[in-house]
């Protein structure tokens, strides 16, 4: 059985990004399984000072957990046109850790959110982050989530078009991700 790790970029009770994370499972193919990573809320603000100190455990965490999935999935709003804050920093964190877990690591990205784009430009300078850190970004099918609180019922992801493709989308990374195994 192949695992995913999952990473949410946002921290909102009622964000729409966790509610397409948690459609995932029902979408995936038969035979993946899930990790939810810690939420980004728990990441200290970066400092090199206290990194002197060690790493602090939800890094480590995080860290051996995203080396030891199959694939990462990254599913994040976008805050003034860019990537949101609290991923960024937990990235910059994860991104120090001497083994370096995300190279050569299957990512998919996937956003949701009020507007018409669907965090397009949040999901590009995600792009740009992850080239430096030599993770192997799936590319199309792209799930850009648009107008979301249209789509998303109580907290879960109902539009059935919506599922149809994040589900194709899924499928799609699962034979990317065998292709990464020796």
């Amino acid at each position: 059985m192949a695992t995913w790790a999952v990473w949410v970029g946002s921290v909102r009770k009622g964000s729409y990004n966790a509610a397409v994370a948690r459609a995932l499972p029902e979408l995936a193919p038969e035979g993946m399984s899930f990790d939810v990573l810690p939420s980004v809320a728990g990441f200290p603000i970066y400092d090199a000072d206290l990194q002197e100190q060690g790493f602090p455990a939800v890094v480590e965490d995080t860290a051996a957990r995203i080396a030891k999935a199959d694939g990462l999935i990254i599913v994040t709003p976008e805050y003034n046109y860019s990537v949101p804050g609290g991923l960024k920093n937990a990235i910059d964190w994860v991104s120090r850790f001497p083994s370096k877990p995300m190279a050569q690591k299957a990512v998919l990205i996937q956003s949701a959110s009020m507007g018409v784009f669907g965090g397009a430009r949040a999901q590009y300078h995600l792009r740009q982050i992850l080239v430096f850190l030599d993770a192997r970004v799936f590319n199309v099918p792209e799930v850009m989530v648009g107008r979301a609180q249209t789509l998303v019922t109580d907290g879960t992801l109902t539009d059935e078009a919506t599922r149809g493709f994040i589900a194709g989308q899924l499928k799609a990374f699962a034979a990317f991700t065998e292709s990464f195994k020796s």
